[in-house]
């Protein structure tokens, strides 16, 4: 991972692969195990969790009780008071927005907001659901009694390469708010719009220097801003409401760390805004979808800048194509993408039960085939 990340030649292309829980219940009926990056020697681990502060109530529907007048006993909320319904279709969910009534900066400022440890000796506690991890379940890692710095060592021990969560902006700030509210207060309510982005930036500061104190070697920030083939709002906006936020962030990981890596996380179209996640410090970008963005094409203009996630589709590729395709197109993001480092082999997202199993093995038969460049 260091040399991939680094842009130097290693050894092998390193890969990763990512189970939904219905997927990751048919991982564990094929092989015996409930750890598929322990099972299948994957080089990077994830997902360490921002530890709660100890003043942090243990029951946060009592918390954010306020805020939810309706939710079903299924539904479970997160740690920052946003509701996860679930529904009829595998792991999705729909959300309840606690601040969609929201009327300006002073309610904003009564909202009871996350408060992250700054200890990296803080206690972790395991997700309230197997799906409160969102894409990266924690596969069990998690011990009684186990800090975050404790957790990052075991992990470290087995030759991971250890990935923190390091928060999402744009999309805790929608869910909170509602999607179409919040680009409302983009154009109608700034001053509520930036009080809002503020307060998740804060949160989430306090988090990821945490991670980096603990010694994580990477974060992955979520912020998923494009569409299929367009970005999910113009690049200027992004510039004006995230962009900014995003480089604080970092540097907040960076000023605690300084030689921790920043995997960011969109999926979608975003070559707009490229060469802009490099200059505030991105790495890793993930997902690289083939059906957005041509991965050789990523590969030439900005492969020495930054590294490729993914670019194995999830839309085509795992869930329609044969085997014979699955390893054709790994040998073929090897050859396009894989020079001097700068690919991270994978799924360009989490698993769903449509995949064959077939297609599971040869992707990993297929990653495991190419030790190096030839």
């Amino acid at each position: 991972m260091l040399a991939t990340l680094e842009h130097r030649q290693p050894e092998r292309v390193p890969k990763h692969i990512r189970f939904s829980p219905a997927m990751l219940e048919v991982f564990r009926q094929k092989t015996g195990s409930s750890d598929p990056e322990g099972y299948y020697d994957l080089e990077l681990t994830y997902t360490i969790p921002a530890p709660p502060a100890e003043t942090e109530p243990e029951d946060l529907r009592e918390k954010f009780a306020a805020y939810h007048s309706s939710l079903p006993e299924t539904a479970w909320l997160d740690e920052f008071g946003i509701g996860h319904i679930p529904g009829s279709l595998y792991h999705f969910a729909r959300l309840a927005h606690p601040l969609a009534h929201a009327a300006g900066a002073s309610d904003l400022e009564r909202y009871p907001w996350p408060r992250f440890a700054s200890d990296p000796e803080a206690m972790l506690k395991p997700p309230q659901s197997e799906t409160a991890g969102g894409a990266w379940p924690t596969y069990g890692k998690l011990e009684a009694g186990q800090t975050v710095r404790s957790l990052v060592a075991r992990l470290k021990q087995g030759d991971r390469f250890v990935v923190g969560a390091g928060g999402s902006i744009f999309e805790i700030s929608w869910q909170l708010r509602g999607m179409d509210l919040l680009f409302e207060d983009f154009q109608e309510r700034p001053a509520f719009a930036e009080c809002l982005l503020d307060h998740v930036l804060e949160a989430w500061k306090a988090g990821v220097g945490t991670l980096a104190r603990a010694g994580a070697d990477m974060l992955r920030i979520t912020d998923d801003v494009g569409m299929q083939n367009r970005m999910l709002m113009a690049p200027e906006v992004w510039r004006k409401w995230l962009k900014p936020r995003l480089a604080e962030l970092i540097q907040t990981a960076r000023l605690a760390k300084p030689d921790i890596f920043i995997q960011y996380h969109s999926d979608g179209d975003i070559t707009p805004i490229i060469d802009e996640l490099i200059e505030v410090g991105v790495d890793l970008l993930d997902p690289v979808q083939p059906e957005c963005m041509d991965p050789a094409f990523v590969k030439k203009r900005w492969g020495d800048r930054i590294s490729l996630f993914g670019t194995i589709g999830t839309q085509t590729t795992f869930p329609f194509g044969s085997p014979e395709e699955v390893r054709r197109v790994v040998k073929e993001r090897i050859a396009t993408c894989g020079g001097n480092g700068g690919l991270v082999l994978a799924p360009t997202h989490i698993l769903e039960p449509d995949v064959p199993w077939a297609n599971v093995e040869a992707f990993i038969e297929a990653a495991d085939e190419h030790r190096g460049l030839r």
